[in-house]
């Protein structure tokens, strides 16, 4: 059993910069791909970025690109995203996720990922 527990969230000016964690216990997520959703109110809960268990493959929606970067150290079992020039609309609560098993890094189906943390909120006050 895998837990995840993101941090970092908070609320940030448009322009801004913010930096989530997550944090692994349970299980080494080595060998796994790694991956970071986010869900505005109302809205479902849609794919950010993800990054294979190497670190050396990442893979970003179009509407982040450039501006979040997500990466890894495996030896503290921890993820980041870092996001850049936040905007009103990247408001969300972002969630971490893991695979369980071989998953193509260029996944965006929610439903394709094995674990999930409890979720932090990004505000972007415009």
């Amino acid at each position: 059993q895998v837990q995840l527990v993101e941090s970092g969230g908070g609320l940030v000016q448009a322009g801004g910069s913010l930096r989530l964690s997550c944090a692994a216990s349970g299980r080494t997520l080595s060998n796994s791909v790694m991956g970071w959703f986010r869900q505005a109110h109302g809205k479902e809960r849609e794919f950010v970025a993800a990054i294979s268990y190497s670190g050396g493959t990442t893979y970003y929606a179009d509407s982040v690109k450039g501006r979040f970067t997500i990466s890894r150290d495996n030896a503290k079992n921890t993820v980041y995203l870092q996001m850049n020039s936040l905007k009103h609309e990247d408001t969300a609560v972002y969630y971490c996720t893991a695979a369980h098993g071989i998953l193509p890094i260029s996944t965006t189906q929610a439903s394709r990922f094995a674990s999930w943390g409890q979720g932090t909120q990004v505000t972007v006050s415009s």
